[in-house]
């Protein structure tokens, strides 16, 4: 995309955001859900297919245009990047980056429309940071696989058209090598989902347990045509998400400075704007810290990727620093409002609780600090 166009689509974005995503995140906090006429208008403005080639039918951004998009987008409750969020991200992306011409050909045209919404299936009730020893079983039968077990915490699962699952589908090779990622259409019989979890915060992004009971899926469906590539489609998609999820992160951050400063320099105390204590203005600093770190290693990490250089170590570094960093920034805004930083009528109350999932979900703090370490420990042989 040209610069000049996609200057404009920025400027769209902004002012949707500010003008009807902002005035809209009460109801969505209250209903626990996302209206039907901003599923649509995400559809319409093409959000759905920022990552999908334009060959079909996408935006086709880059990963240093979607960064940007996201940061912009997450300025509102980030419980409407999670609209968008598995099918632009972990959701699509197995069959963008190892799908056969085919499964490209059927779905990425559908996601770039919104007619198709994407979900990822790896985590189970056993298996979330050792994705490596899922049970979910695929047994070979004639040209199609049976699958059977339970997938946990999937993200958008209620709204998914289809899943991009992974499976054991070869008993006999142990660990990362016996799993195959398979594309799962979300109504094919013997699927069923689990009651909607109650969470601590991200209220109206859904996510469930997937429950697969027979469910019959024919061997083209895995992506890539080839078995037991599974997991390293699903690292692959993983290391481009925590370039995602820092972005989401920024656009948190500069929410959540924006509310602290406004009532660091409105809130009065002793006769004075509490702006002007300097232990106030000790924590504004650190959190402007945090933010302008965390953009300049996104800006380089999301090049690198665009640029074919970046290291899945480089990735889970941005991951780690942006998560823990908007964690920071959070606390301190809650700090900075005091009492009113604790009740639900003021903003930061609600992104508090909304930004903890980021140290969690695709990849734990911990797995990336072992991520991290393990690989400058290879590098120096």
């Amino acid at each position: 995309m040209d610069s000049e166009t996609f200057g404009l689509l920025k400027d769209q974005l902004s002012r949707y955001v500010e003008e009807r995503l902002i005035p809209a995140e009460d109801r969505v906090e209250e209903i626990d859900d996302i209206p039907p006429d901003i599923v649509q208008e995400f559809k319409e403005m093409g959000l759905f297919g920022l990552s999908v080639p334009g060959e079909f039918g996408g935006l086709g951004l880059t990963m240093t245009e979607e960064s940007q998009l996201v940061r912009i987008l997450t300025r509102a409750s980030v419980t409407f990047r999670s609209l968008i969020g598995t099918t632009v991200g972990i959701g699509s992306q197995g069959i963008m980056i190892d799908g056969t011409e085919a499964q490209k050909a059927e779905w990425l045209p559908k996601f770039a429309t919104g007619e198709a919404i994407a979900s990822f299936a790896l985590t189970e009730p056993g298996a979330g940071s050792d994705a490596a020893s899922l049970r979910c079983s695929a047994v070979r039968d004639g040209d199609h696989y049976r699958i059977n077990g339970t997938k946990r915490y999937i993200t958008n699962a209620p709204r998914a058209t289809v899943f991009t699952l992974m499976a054991r589908s070869e008993p006999d090779v142990k660990g990362a090598g016996g799993i195959s990622a398979f594309i799962v259409p979300s109504d094919s019989p013997g699927i069923s989902l689990g009651k909607p979890d109650r969470k601590m915060g991200q209220r109206g992004a859904k996510t469930c347990d997937v429950i697969l009971e027979d469910v019959m899926v024919p061997a083209i469906n895995i992506i890539g045509g080839v078995p037991g590539q599974g997991f390293r489609t699903a690292m692959k998609v993983l290391d481009r998400g925590r370039i995602h999820i820092a972005a989401v992160a920024l656009g948190m951050a500069d929410r959540l400075i924006e509310m602290s400063l406004n009532y660091a320099m409105e809130r009065q105390q002793f006769g004075s704007r509490i702006g002007d204590f300097q232990l106030v203005q000790a924590m504004l600093a650190d959190m402007e810290v945090d933010r302008l770190t965390t953009a300049a290693l996104l800006e380089r990490t999301a090049a690198r990727f665009d640029a074919g250089e970046v290291t899945a170590r480089e990735c889970s570094v941005l991951k780690l620093h942006a998560s823990e960093a908007v964690g920071r920034i959070a606390d301190r805004a809650v700090q900075i409002h005091g009492g009113a930083g604790y009740m639900a009528e003021y903003k930061v109350e609600r992104f508090y609780r909304d930004v903890r999932l980021l140290r969690i979900y695709e990849g734990t703090s911990q797995i990336q600090q072992t991520i991290i370490a393990k690989s400058m420990m290879r590098e120096r042989g």
